[in-house]
């Protein structure tokens, strides 16, 4: 499509031209849209952009640009319709596309991101805490646009941020050498940790020497205590060892595990250059930079007792894999919540002279919940991610078994199936959007979820595997009059590379998640209205190579959202 939108900008520019005015190519190629309604055509130039330059009304600007457009390559009609000028495109061209869609297995890749670093900072979880509900987003979202970055050529450093260091540390030492023991952490793991922290919290409330004791530890930690660095390490192991358990089903890799105890070390010198460059002040005995003159709350450095806060290990994390990665954007997948930290210190970065603060990205997103519940650790209302996960699985084995009791490997398809329900459902919408989990509809094989997208894959991955057993796959006759089911299914495939530059654009995994279902919906209503393996001739060819078209297309998909391709369910 790209051609023709090319075309018709070069006819505007020269129209424009001959009016004595100017307006640059892009901008007229920028603003050409599909528009919502197919009966309307396929390209439509909203003439309101055009308002204000030529003096005059959209609907006229339409009727005059429709008078002088002349004749252009793959356009049948072109009609003036309230502010827009619309253009029809030929059938015949959208059928001369499909075989660059069949025989491209990466169509949809682009080289924009070639030569550029981008840092993504996602999941991060606290160590010594089990993953709750709560991490799905920042890890599903971060995953998806690693994915979407490598797609388009960025060489992308995946970077778990762990919560690994800071004074809960102490409490938990402290609790470790009070009521626990390395075989105890073996035995138990993660959960062990949990119920030491829980524990300590109930006994600070009678024994107030608890609380000198954790500041004692940590102190110790921070000072290099042999013994408390290694009863620190089993906490992160055991933690990371849990971790990867969810990770592996998620299929989600790291290029980099260095959390907050990686830059404990790194942040004196960061306090040092605020202080340098006349940021730093004193509020009510701690240490901040005003940033009143740019409508932000002053951002807390050092608290009263000199210890740091999230700001500091922030910036000298920024600060570090800028010098480590020489990153173009550096990316953190957090909740909305966390905001106006972000503003903050990244308003921080700039005014301590940071050119590349511009390339600092947040990517907000809203909350999650289960059936209607928001998660809220204070009334014990936590629902574990791993058990969520667990669950999901569980269900889609005994939907299968109900729907396909002889399909091969049922255990695999189920995980397949149950992870990528949950994952889909956490991109289904708008990422700010919060999200509400329920079971009925995530694991529903219809409708606008997981299942029903992956089951559309196996349904193309069907027909093709059937053809191949099949004689009558090839003819030299050519399909001169496809069914409109056929173009529309055409039309979808040609616009997935446009869909991924898109969500690259604007941090959106969701605009991905809204073309698989639009694809899938052209595709099973062409699977439905027009016979593939019942077909003949140039027919038949024809139809097969729009379901390898989809095959292509929806895997790629689903490999940039992170969901498991399913031959078979």
């Amino acid at each position: 499509m790209q051609k023709i939108k090319e075309s018709i900008t070069k006819k505007i520019i020269e129209i424009i031209d001959n009016l004595g005015l100017s307006i640059a190519s892009e901008d007229i190629l920028n603003y050409i849209e599909k528009p919502t309604d197919t009966s309307m055509g396929d390209l439509a130039f909203p003439c309101f952009r055009l308002a204000k330059q030529l003096r005059s009304a959209p609907p006229k600007i339409a009727a005059d640009l429709k008078d002088k457009m002349g004749e252009l390559p793959f356009i049948t009609k072109t009609e003036a319709i309230g502010g827009y000028l619309n253009f029809f495109v030929d059938k015949n061209y959208y059928s001369s596309l499909l075989d660059g869609i069949v025989s491209d297995v990466d169509f949809g890749k682009s080289q924009i991101g070639n030569g550029k670093v981008v840092c993504i900072d996602f999941s991060s979880p606290n160590i010594a805490k089990r993953f709750h509900l709560g991490h799905i987003g920042t890890t599903v979202i971060g995953n998806a646009l690693r994915n979407i970055f490598i797609f388009c050529g960025y060489k992308c450093v995946a970077i778990n941020h762990l919560g690994d260091w800071g004074t809960n540390f102490g409490k938990l030492i402290s609790a470790f050498k009070h009521w626990s023991s390395k075989e105890r952490v073996d035995e138990y793991g993660i959960n062990e940790l949990m119920d030491l922290y829980v524990r300590f919290n109930n006994e600070e409330k009678n024994n107030k020497e608890l609380a000198d004791d954790a500041r004692t530890e940590f102190s110790k930690l921070e000072n290099g205590s042999k013994e408390n660095l290694e009863i620190w390490q089993l906490f992160k192991d055991i933690s990371l060892k849990e971790y990867q358990k969810t990770y592996e089903l998620l299929e989600i890799t790291f290029d980099s595990y260095n959390g907050e105890a990686f830059f404990s070390d790194k942040m004196p010198a960061v306090v040092e250059e605020l202080k340098e460059k006349g940021l730093l002040e004193t509020d009510d005995g701690a240490s901040v930079v005003r940033l009143d003159k740019y409508n932000l709350p002053l951002c807390l450095i050092l608290k009263k007792d000199g210890s740091t806060l999230y700001p500091t290990r922030d910036i000298a994390a920024a600060i570090w894999r800028k010098k480590e990665y020489d990153y173009d954007k550096c990316v953190y997948v957090t909740s909305a919540g966390q905001s106006l930290h972000f503003a903050q210190w990244f308003k921080v970065v700039e005014l301590m002279g940071y050119d590349w603060s511009k390339k600092l990205v947040h990517v907000p997103y809203g909350t999650m919940s289960v059936g209607g519940e928001k998660l809220a650790s204070r009334t014990g209302n936590v629902i574990h991610l791993d058990d969520l996960l667990s669950e999901a699985i569980s269900k889609c084995e005994k939907i299968i078994e109900e729907k396909n009791s002889l399909l091969a490997d049922k255990k695999s398809v189920a995980c397949a199936v149950g992870v990528g329900a949950v994952v889909f459902n956490a991109l289904a919408n708008s990422r700010i959007k919060d999200t509400n989990f329920v079971w009925e509809d995530a694991l529903s094989f219809e409708g606008n979820t997981g299942p029903y997208v992956q089951y559309t894959y196996a349904r193309s991955a069907s027909v093709l595997r059937k053809s191949k057993t099949e004689e009558n796959n090839n003819t030299d006759d050519k399909y001169s009059n496809p069914a409109n089911e056929e173009i529309e299914l055409i039309k979808r495939l040609t616009e997935f590379p446009d869909v991924v530059l898109r969500a690259l654009e604007e941090y959106e995994p969701s605009v991905i998640s809204r073309y698989i279902l639009s694809l899938c919906a052209a595709f099973n209503q062409f699977y439905h209205n027009c016979p593939i393996l019942k077909s003949q001739g140039a027919v038949r060819v024809y139809r097969l190579k729009l379901t390898q078209g989809v095959y292509n297309v929806l895997g790629n998909a689903l490999d940039l959202l992170g969901m498991k391709r399913t031959e078979e369910i």
